[in-house]
Formats: structure tokens, sequence, C-alpha cells
């Protein structure tokens, strides 16, 4: 299969084509390694490929999904998989190889989906782009190799972006979906929490704040993939609330009437990059043109505390991973260090004050969108950095983990991390390209438990603005 053929399609689409007979799994797996190695040297998304454990599982025969036949990618951090090893993003980790199957990648493969490797991340997760020493070379932006991608999924928004894949599995703990989502030119959800399972090795990551999410092409890609993954595995913490039907069955209706609070600054009520905030109007415009009512408002409340918070949280976790692994601290990047360092600092009573604020902000957040549906800022207060800017191998540029976050990292990504802490379901939409040619991606964020609605909104966006045909590199 032509790539100029496989790229008009989406993974819905690839997957009738399979069904019908059009073309067969082992084609499209062919034509899926065939633009990795073409694109490669230009954004280096892609790793530890098992071309042979795709093959074995075409020929033994694909379950009868959504996707049978579809060839797909998993981030190199997560969604664990015996055969599929993993660095983590990390030279400490390289190459990990887990003893079981998570309870998503179970899904995924039930789905039918062709998994033969995975995508670039941050060293285990921490950061706005993908640029880890362990893979030799900084993952980039395919609109213009000399941006990030974003992180940390930077790799599969890459791959997406890129016509490798038609959508990748992705994670966000503090936008890590929704940032590559806007960086590469793709839509990318953040559910509500639990939504999607986290079992068997764990009940929650970053204290809730993290949980998998994809990043695809259209709006229905990402809808059926939720409803193949969606729903607690055994034993889980807690659950999310019942969504009340299907996302598929969702996209049939258009959403009612919303009321939707707009944002065009950041929380802290610095402004943000003028393509940023046009990006915004123009979702607004079309919001309003669909019949939606838009109202200029937004929340009240301590952003960097709620940052402060978030940090602690993740230093503790990130201190957890790498404390008990031979060579540990000294393995790791900068970033990653300053995370532990300040991790090992932190007492028990530490964890759950900052566990404290980071509830009560979602309690302020849910007050606040009380009288609203929905809550629409910009993803990221600048269009794509440049790389090198948030590399977390850097000898320079920040004294600790806090000063990282909160004086370099808050002003470039405002808005994204807040739907980590407080639960709720956000995505960053693709609507908006500035004169650089660069993607600008918008962020809504809805109600807990609200994401069949939120879904609905962005189908009615993707058809009124199509954004599908727009790609950046030639096929």
């Amino acid at each position: 299969m032509r790539i100029d053929e496989y790229v008009g399609f989406d993974g819905l689409g690839l997957a009738e084509l399979v069904r019908t007979g059009q073309v067969s799994a082992h084609e499209l797996l062919d034509t899926a390694l065939a633009q990795t190695a073409a694109t490669d040297e230009a954004i280096a998304a892609v790793v530890h490929v098992q071309e042979a454990t795709a093959r074995r599982a075409i020929d033994s025969g694909l379950p009868d999904g959504p996707f049978t036949g579809v060839p797909f990618l998993l981030k190199d951090l997560g969604c664990e998989a015996i055969d599929f090893p993993t660095s983590m993003g990390s030279r400490l980790f390289d190459v990990y190889r887990y003893d079981y199957d998570s309870e998503l990648f179970v899904r995924l493969r039930a789905a039918g989906l062709v998994t033969f490797g995975r995508t670039t991340s941050p060293e285990l997760g921490i950061g706005v782009t993908t640029e880890a020493a362990v893979y030799g070379r900084p993952t980039r932006n395919p609109w213009n190799t000399a941006h990030v991608a974003g992180g940390s999924s930077g790799g599969s928004g890459a791959a997406v972006a890129a016509g490798v894949v038609s959508m990748a599995h992705g994670s966000d703990g503090g936008g890590s979906v929704r940032i590559p989502a806007s960086s590469c030119g793709l839509f990318g959800v953040k559910p509500t929490r639990a939504l999607l399972p986290d079992g068997p090795a764990a009940g929650e990551g970053w204290a809730g704040m993290a949980i998998d999410g994809f990043l695809t092409r259209t709006v229905r890609d990402t809808a059926a993939l939720l409803d193949a993954t969606i729903g607690p595995d055994v034993g889980a913490p807690y659950y999310a609330p019942p969504l009340g039907g299907t996302f598929t069955d969702a996209l049939r209706t258009p959403p009612r009437r919303l009321r939707i609070a707009v944002c065009t600054r950041s929380f802290t009520g610095e402004a943000i990059h003028p393509d940023c905030v046009a990006a915004v109007e123009h979702t607004a415009r079309l919001c309003e043109s669909l019949g939606h009512e838009l109202v200029a408002d937004e929340p009240e409340f301590d952003l960097e505390a709620f940052i402060h918070a978030w940090s602690v949280i993740v230093a503790c976790g990130t201190h957890l991973s790498v404390r008990d692994v031979p060579g540990g601290i000294d393995a790791v990047e900068r970033v990653t260090r300053l995370a532990c360092e300040l991790g090992a600092t932190l007492s028990g009573a530490d964890y759950l004050a900052a566990i404290d604020v980071v509830h009560a902000t979602g309690r302020q957040l849910a007050r606040f969108l009380t009288p609203y549906d929905m809550l629409l800022t910009a993803t990221l207060a600048e269009p794509p950095a440049l790389l090198g800017r948030f590399a977390s191998g850097r000898a320079d540029g920040w004294s600790d983990f806090l000063d990282y976050r909160l004086r370099h990292v808050l002003p470039y990504s405002p808005f994204t991390a807040l739907a980590n802490g407080t639960g709720q379901p956000a995505m960053s939409l693709p609507l908006w390209w500035n004169e650089a040619g660069l993607p600008v991606g918008t962020h809504v964020m809805a109600r807990a438990g609200d994401d069949l609605v939120m879904v609905q909104l962005a189908a009615q966006l993707e058809q009124v603005r199509p954004w599908f045909a727009t790609r950046p590199m030639p096929s």
C-alpha cells in the first residue's frame, strides 16, 4: 500500500479496508514500517520496533475488533506488555522487559490492533519535550524539525503527525497527551480520572493525576479507542462516574447547547502569546456559530501553589521509581535528578499536604464550573518551543526541580496540569495554525464525568472545521 493511500484513512478507515479484503494486515504493517524508516532521521519518534512480534500476532489470527489489522504504537512509558521492551525514556531502565501485560494493553490487543513498537518519551515522563538521552537524539516536530514535538507523549504525537500510524497510545500526568497534540496538530484527550484501567501493577499514578490516553487524527478514532478500553480493572481503588452510553454512539448526535467559559490569558493573569490568543478566539467563534454560549471568565485559585503541590507529588513518584535501582540517581538526567533530590527531602506529611492542595484546587474548579459546562483556553501559552529549551539533560537554566517547574515550564504550559489535579476530562483541538505553519491547539476542560459531551463538542467542531487533511509532511 502506498503511503499516500495509507495516510488518507484514519484507524477505522484502515480497519474497514482489512475487513473488506482490500488490503491485508501484513500490507498495512509493511507500510507503517516503511514510513517508520522513512521518517526516522527527520523526527526520531519510534523505538524498540518488534516486527517479528507483530507478524506473529497477524499470523496467529487477530481478534475481531474495531481496529483489526491496524498498525499501532505504545508510548515508551507505561502500558506494560511482555512482548514490548521499554526504556521508560531512561538509560537507567534500557532495555527493560515486563513479565505481565497491563489491562490496557490486553484491551488494545482485543480491539485487533497490531502493535509493532514504542514511541519516545522524556525520562520517566517528566517534561514538555521529548529529548531523552537514552535515544541518542531528540524527537522533532514534523511541522518544523527545529521545534519540539511536545512531551511526554512526544514520540506518539510525532509518529501520528508524520503518518507512521493513524493513532498511538499516550499517557498524561500534567498534559502529556494534550501538549503533543497541540504541538503536532492532533486530537488528544485526557479522560476523567479512573475511566481507563491502571492495573494490574498499580491502582493509580502520581496520586491519581496520571491517566492513559490516545493521540489521533479523528475524533471517531479516539471515541472507538476509548470504547474499547474504558472501565476499571479488577481491584481498582476507585471508579469513574458511569458514562451512560458509548463514545461512538454519542458522536451520532450533537451536544446540547453548551455554556462555555473562555479565558485568553494565563490563570496567573499574565498574557499569553498572540498566536495562542488567536487560536482561542477562533475556537470561541466556531462554538458561537454552532449555537453555544461563550462567556469571558476565569477561575480564581493559586496556580503557583497548585503547581508546587503537583511538583511535590511528581518528585515523590520519581524518587520512588529510581531509589532502589542499581546506579539510581547517578544514571539519570538532570531534571530527573533534581526531582529525586526534592523527593528525598520530603516527608509523608509533605506528600499528604500536597495532595490536600490538589484536592482543594479541584473543589475550587468544580465550584467555578457550576454555571458552565466547560472551560476554553489555549493548550499552551506559546507555539511549540525550539528544541533544547526544556531539554532535561541541560546543566544550566534552573537551580532545582521547583525552579524548573514554576519559573520555566509553568509560563509555557500553565493550563493542562490543572485537569490532571482535578481529575476532569480535557482535550486539545487542532483548529489553528500560525503564520509560521506551526499548530496551536485549543484546550477544553469539562466537568468530571462529562467525557461524552466533551467529545460530542469535538466532533461538532471537527465537522465545521475539518483538520484531517492538514498534514505536515509530503506523502
